[in-house]
């Protein structure tokens, strides 16, 4: 979701909450048949007792890194099928952190609206939850940038139209969920449409809008790339849709939530990221999400500005 590009309202950047839904009522268990968090990266993370002592000292001593995450955006981060235990990308990054560290980030079931003053409070030491970066949340938190996410196009299995760029939209019946930031990409690239104009109809969840792709009465929905990617490899729905491309439109990152009172803990977290992915465990993490394609060439702070 445009997470934060994600909720047109309360979550202003993930994208809209209705994605998420729609997501969970396409899949009847979010990640059923996915297994709990557990370190399986061809390449695995060692400790680096460098960056474990420059840890704030109460987080040594009591060995766990809080992170608050809200668990509804698989394949991001959502319940596993014990309805408990928070599985994902993002918990298995946070696994490998945690190694690198020293330390055992604790992800904690938090309001995605309470995750940044969370952190800024010192209830929550991180927050970790497909967070877009952006200006006015930097205002308050800062940013350790790791993951970078747009809108992918999604389309019938086998794509019978021959969809491959949004330019192809023009002319096409696409379906969309009302009140996302995709409703608002595709008014944009209406401008570019010569002869035929995009026909873009609205639906009060993603489901909705996929039925029609299904059955064959919309050429294409347009979703945020991580629920695109784990609808069209998961089990239960990879036979009926696929993604048109790799593209991923008007991306934006996604990073890991620090207060602005702890650069080093930021500075820390971010050098943890670092030795992940030039030890290729990053890039084990995102491909065993099959989100790949949101992979980012270097770890960056506040990248938003």
């Amino acid at each position: 979701m445009n997470h934060l590009n994600h909720r047109p309202t309360s979550r202003p950047l993930r994208l809209a909450a209705g994605l998420v839904l729609a997501v969970a009522a396409i899949l009847p268990a979010a990640c059923g048949g996915s297994t709990p968090t557990v370190s399986t990266s061809a390449h695995e993370a060692r400790l680096n007792q460098k960056l474990h002592d420059l840890l704030p000292a109460l987080v040594r001593d009591r060995g766990v890194l809080r992170v608050g995450t809200e668990p509804s955006y698989a394949p991001m981060e959502s319940f596993g099928p014990d309805g408990r235990t928070i599985i994902g990308m993002e918990p298995d990054l946070g696994v490998e952190i945690g190694r690198v560290l020293g330390v055992r980030l604790e992800f904690v079931n938090t309001p995605f609206d309470k995750l940044l003053t969370g952190v800024a409070s010192g209830d929550l030491d991180l927050a970790i939850s497909a967070l877009t970066d952006t200006p006015e949340r930097a205002k308050t938190v800062n940013f350790i940038n790791y993951f970078i996410a747009g809108s992918s196009i999604v389309v019938q299995a086998g794509n019978p139209d021959g969809i491959t760029e949004i330019s192809d939209l023009c002319g096409m019946v696409v379906a969309v969920q009302s009140g996302t930031t995709q409703v608002d990409l595709l008014s944009r690239t209406q401008r570019n449409c010569r002869s035929q104009r995009i026909i873009v109809k609205t639906y009060p969840t993603n489901s909705d809008a996929l039925v029609q792709v299904r059955t064959g009465h919309a050429a294409a929905v347009l979703n945020d790339f991580p629920p695109a990617a784990f609808l069209v490899n998961d089990v239960r729905t990879k036979s009926q849709y696929q993604l048109a491309s790799n593209a991923q439109y008007e991306p934006g990152l996604y990073g890991i939530v620090v207060a602005k009172g702890q650069p080093r803990l930021r500075d820390v977290v971010q050098g943890a990221l670092v030795e992940l992915l030039h030890s290729g465990a990053y890039a084990d993490i995102l491909s065993r999400w099959h989100v790949q394609g949101g992979a980012v060439q270097q770890i960056t702070i506040n990248s938003s500005r």
